[in-house]
C-alpha cells in the first residue's frame, strides 16, 4: 500500500540516485470554439503539472473522449494538431494514446518528465519570509463561462486563447536559477485554492489582492454574475481557512469569488525569498512574461491558513 501525503501536481517515482521520471495526466472539455487552439490549451494544461514539479517533459500519450455526434473527424484532427504542436514546443514526443466514445468531448494528455530527485519542487515547503510570485493573470474561468454564454468579444477570445495557450516551460527553466521553496500551478481549485495547498502548519501566507494581475473584463462579467460553478464549489470548500481585510480600493472588494475562480491552464506560482523574489520577478517580465507579479508573502502562523488584504 501507498500512502499519498500533500497534494502535489504530479507523481514522482526516483529511479536511481540522479534521475527521477514525473508522471501526470489530465484532459478538460472545450474552452474555446476553435478546435486547434483548444487542443494546445488542453495540451498546455497537461503539460504544466511537470513545470510546476521543476520537470522535462519527454512523452506524451493522448487522451481522447470523443463526442462523435457533434465532432466531426475533421474538427477531431485539428484537436488533435493543436495537441501535437504544443508537445513539440515543450520538446516532448507524442507516442500514441487512447480514444473512447463519449457524450461529451475531452481531451489532454498523459505525460512522463525527468528531475534530478535532488531537484524537486514540492508545492508546501515554502518558509517564513518567503514571496510569491505568480507568472499569470487570473480570470478564465469567468471569461470562458462568458464565451460559452456567447457574450465574450473576438479580441478577448484570442487573448484569453493566448494566455491558457502559453506552455509554463519558459517560466519554469527561468526559475531553476534561483533558490525555488515551492511551485505548483493555478489551475481548477482557483488561485486561492491552490494557494491554500502551498500552506504548511508554519506559516499563513498573506495575500495581497491589489498585486493579483486580472482582465479586467472577468471583473465586469462577475459583477453581472456570470461565474461558473467550479469557483463556487471552490469557495465552499476553503473559504473558512480564509480571513478577508480587503479595502474598499481592492479589486476584489465583494468580489471575491473571483480569487476562487477555476482556471485553465493558469501560471505557475513560486515562493522563494524575497530578494530573490524580486529579481525573479524583473527576469521573468524581460523574457516576455509581463503580467508576472508579486502576490503574497509567507508569515508566521496565524489563526488563518491564507490572510488576504
Amino acid at each position: 500500500m501507498t500512502d499519498f501525503i500533500g497534494n502535489e501536481d504530479a507523481g514522482v517515482y526516483r529511479l536511481n540516485e540522479d534521475l527521477a521520471i514525473i508522471q501526470t495526466a489530465d484532459f478538460i472539455t472545450p474552452v474555446v470554439d476553435d478546435p486547434y487552439l483548444y487542443g494546445q490549451i488542453a495540451a498546455a494544461n497537461a503539460l504544466s503539472d511537470v513545470y510546476a514539479m521543476g520537470g522535462e517533459v519527454k512523452t506524451a500519450l493522448n487522451l481522447v473522449m470523443w463526442d462523435s455526434c457533434n465532432i466531426s473527424p475533421t474538427l477531431l484532427k485539428e484537436i488533435l494538431q493543436g495537441g501535437l504542436s504544443k508537445i513539440q514546443e515543450s520538446g516532448g514526443v507524442l507516442l500514441g494514446g487512447h480514444t473512447i466514445a463519449d457524450s461529451e468531448q475531452k481531451y489532454g494528455l498523459s505525460v512522463t518528465g525527468v528531475i534530478h530527485p535532488q531537484k524537486i519542487w514540492r508545492n508546501n515547503q515554502a518558509k517564513e519570509g518567503d514571496c510569491f510570485v505568480l507568472t499569470k493573470p487570473i480570470g478564465m474561468g469567468i471569461l470562458t463561462t462568458a464565451l460559452k454564454a456567447g457574450k465574450l468579444s473576438l479580441t478577448m477570445q484570442n487573448t484569453i486563447a493566448k494566455i491558457m495557450a502559453t506552455l509554463n516551460q519558459k517560466a519554469a527553466k527561468i526559475a531553476q536559477k534561483y533558490p525555488i521553496h515551492a511551485c505548483t500551478d493555478i489551475t481548477g481549485f482557483g488561485l486561492l485554492g491552490h494557494l491554500y495547498e502551498m500552506c504548511n502548519p508554519n506559516i499563513t501566507l498573506c495575500l495581497y489582492s491589489k498585486e493579483v494581475p486580472i482582465l479586467k473584463e472577468a471583473i465586469e462579467f462577475a459583477k453581472l454574475g456570470i461565474i461558473p460553478g467550479g469557483s463556487h464549489t471552490n469557495e465552499k470548500g476553503i473559504k473558512s481557512h480564509c480571513h478577508f481585510q480587503l479595502d474598499k480600493d481592492s479589486p476584489y472588494k465583494g468580489l471575491e469569488i473571483l480569487l476562487f475562480d477555476a482556471q485553465t491552464s493558469g501560471g505557475l506560482v513560486f515562493a522563494l525569498p524575497q530578494k530573490e523574489a524580486f529579481l525573479l520577478k524583473k527576469e521573468l517580465i524581460d523574457n516576455g512574461l509581463e503580467d508576472t507579479k508579486i502576490i503574497a508573502e509567507a508569515k508566521i502562523r496565524s489563526d488563518f491558513a491564507l490572510e488576504i488584504f
